[in-house]
């Protein structure tokens, strides 16, 4: 039977090809950081398919995925990535946060953005999803959607870290 040695972490093993393989599958990448660059006040990427392969290769069976943008003035939702759907969620935000109203945010800081800061504690800059056989469980129209909420084009980090077994 062939043997195959590899180094994972600090430790090193020596097994059985077929069983190397079912550890490597055991014990792929749980977490991954991604950045892009997203327009001013609602630039926007679908991230789905990025997340769905950080899953596959996991080798979680079940449990969680977790993705989330850094940042106060960003967001990470799900929503049917749509022309439609996007513009009437940025229609729905206009009308929660509007950017021209008065914010404390911008008198003491002068950047104009407290409307940014309002619309990403609405929606929130994390979510959970859940990993069931194997796979990222989602709605047939559902996409994991990272929007940038600044009043400027930014550079945003976005981290994916799967958990389960």
């Amino acid at each position: 039977m062939p043997v195959v040695a590899f180094s994972r972490g600090t430790g090193t093993w020596v097994v059985s090809s077929s069983a190397a393989r079912q550890l490597l599958r055991m014990t792929g990448p749980r977490s991954v950081r991604w950045t892009f660059r997203l327009a001013a006040e609602f630039g926007h990427t679908d991230v789905t398919p990025l997340v769905a392969e950080l899953v596959a290769e996991s080798g979680v069976r079940d449990g969680l995925v977790v993705v989330a943008v850094t940042g106060s003035t960003a967001a990470v939702t799900t929503i049917e990535y749509e022309e439609g759907a996007l513009r009437d969620l940025r229609r729905a935000l206009d009308q929660l946060a509007p950017a021209n109203e008065d914010y404390a945010h911008n008198a003491r800081w002068g950047d104009g953005n407290g409307f940014s800061h309002v619309r990403s504690a609405l929606l929130k800059t994390s979510i959970a999803l859940p990993v069931v056989d194997g796979e990222l469980v989602l709605g047939t129209w559902q996409q994991i959607v990272v929007i940038n909420l600044d009043n400027r084009a930014r550079e945003r980090e976005v981290v994916a870290v799967v958990t389960g077994q």
